[in-house]
């Protein structure tokens, strides 16, 4: 049997839990509660998944004993806001695991935690990663689906480390244990449902993401640094000046142009070049 649990402040908002020792993918099941009709605010998670898929359907690499879990939320938002619950999935993943990383020496890794304060070893890297002393330690994806009555479920995936980090990937990832952080994913689980609460009542619908992405700023990873963009073989690559009030990454180019990019994959500092 599972030991999942929600925080005391989710039991308390309404949120429910479906809890799984084993699991095809979560975001398969939240996807199938939403179109079957849940209301939402159901998180779907289990410490193996067999089937699991990152962001722009990619495959997500599962070690048993990492966090896998899927929050359904069907909003009363314009479509055009609903991706920015990737942000507010980044804020709350990110104050959990404040209060879950011990303290330590910050260490910056190829892709660089570049413009914090040199104090805080986690780091939002847009657009739904988030890094620990400099390398991948959660991913975040988001899939919606059009119901019957016009709403749009929405599926908030987050994958975290936790006893284990691929190896061969092409860029450097680290874990929980790893990061001396010693906790189970349910431990994790726990705090992040309650910091979700948190998040999620400051976007307010859509109305609030700008307080949403004022967090967020604070703890990204790369402002002011190097940046590339990987946009379907295409490198654009210039400073990463801000984060738009619309989620968007905003780059500065050599020739001195301003570019709002929506989507793509991102390096900063040294990867900015020895990687793309």
């Amino acid at each position: 049997m599972t030991d999942f649990v929600l925080g005391a402040k989710a039991k308390s908002a309404g949120y429910r839990l479906r809890a799984y020792d084993t699991v095809g993918s979560t975001t398969t099941e939240a996807i199938a509660a939403g179109a079957a009709g849940d209301p939402g605010g159901i998180w779907f998670v289990a410490t193996d998944q067999t089937a699991g898929r990152g962001r722009r359907g990619r495959v997500w690499q599962h070690t048993p004993g990492n966090l896998a879990a899927t929050l359904l939320i069907v909003p009363d938002a314009d479509p055009a806001v609903v991706a920015t619950l990737g942000f507010v999935a980044g804020v709350a993943i990110g104050t959990a695991l404040h209060s879950i990383l011990p303290a330590g020496t910050v260490k910056v890794g190829l892709d660089a935690a570049d413009g914090l304060d040199g104090t805080s070893r986690v780091a939002l890297k847009w657009p739904n990663d988030v890094l620990a002393d400099g390398a991948k330690l959660v991913g975040i994806g988001l899939e919606a689906t059009r119901r019957d009555d016009g709403r749009h479920a929405v599926a908030i995936g987050i994958g975290v480390n936790i006893v284990a980090a691929p190896a061969d990937l092409a860029y450097p990832a680290t874990s929980l244990a790893q990061l001396g952080a010693n906790r189970s994913a349910a431990d994790l689980f726990e705090v992040l449902s309650d910091a979700w609460v948190d998040a999620f009542g400051l976007w307010n619908d859509g109305r609030g993401i700008g307080a949403v992405l004022q967090r967020w700023r604070a703890s990204a990873a790369g402002i002011g640094a190097p940046v590339a963009v990987n946009q379907n073989g295409e490198i654009l690559r210039g400073i990463f000046e801000t984060i738009d009030d619309a989620g968007r990454l905003i780059i500065r180019t050599d020739d001195d142009h301003r570019v709002a990019i929506t989507a793509g994959d991102v390096h900063f500092g040294a990867t900015a070049s020895a990687r793309s």
